[in-house]
């Protein structure tokens, strides 16, 4: 499978697309045919190994090889021990522990997984694990009332807290 790759932490200029091994599902965990991907504060950080909490997958180089946390697309495969999912089924996810999503396809532990609703596109679905968890959060800590600064409503937790008071106010 081909899949966007780095050696070293440092700018885009060390992501190479490389010819790689498809992943193999362990127990517990699928494959995915990545449909999907999103860009997240998460794979900058990753890739620049900066600030220092990015280098917990490795000191000098990074163990994980491949970006792309937010992932949605068909399940190709299923390891030992998974229910509730099986193949074909299409589903979006946070893998932000194996990442992979740069890549044609990912293992994804059945955990980080949510089935996909028919009305979102893929490119939708595989915004919402980590800015659509964010956005959630933050409108969850306001009350009726009182004032919310959303800095950076262009951005993607900030696009998804926009939409959620929009709907609020006019329901």
């Amino acid at each position: 499978m081909r899949a966007w790759v780095y050696e070293r932490y440092g700018s885009v200029d060390e992501l190479q697309l490389l010819e790689v091994p498809t992943p193999v599902p362990g127990g517990g965990e699928v494959l995915v045919e990545v449909v999907a991907t999103s860009v997240n504060l998460s794979d900058w950080e990753a890739l620049q190994g900066s600030p220092g909490y990015a280098r917990f997958d490795g000191l000098r180089r990074p163990r994980t090889k491949i970006l792309g946390s937010d992932i949605a697309g068909r399940i190709v495969a299923v390891g030992d021990g998974v229910t509730g999912f099986r193949v074909g089924d299409e589903v979006y996810g946070d893998n932000i522990r194996k990442r992979g999503g740069f890549a044609e396809y990912a293992v994804m532990p059945v955990t980080a997984l949510s089935p996909k609703q028919p009305a979102l596109t893929f490119a939708e679905a595989s915004t919402i694990p980590q800015a659509g968890a964010i956005a959630q959060q933050a409108i969850a800590s306001g009350r009726p009332g009182r004032r919310l600064l959303i800095n950076g409503a262009g951005g993607g937790s900030g696009s998804f807290m926009i939409s959620s008071l929009w709907r609020r106010a006019c329901t």
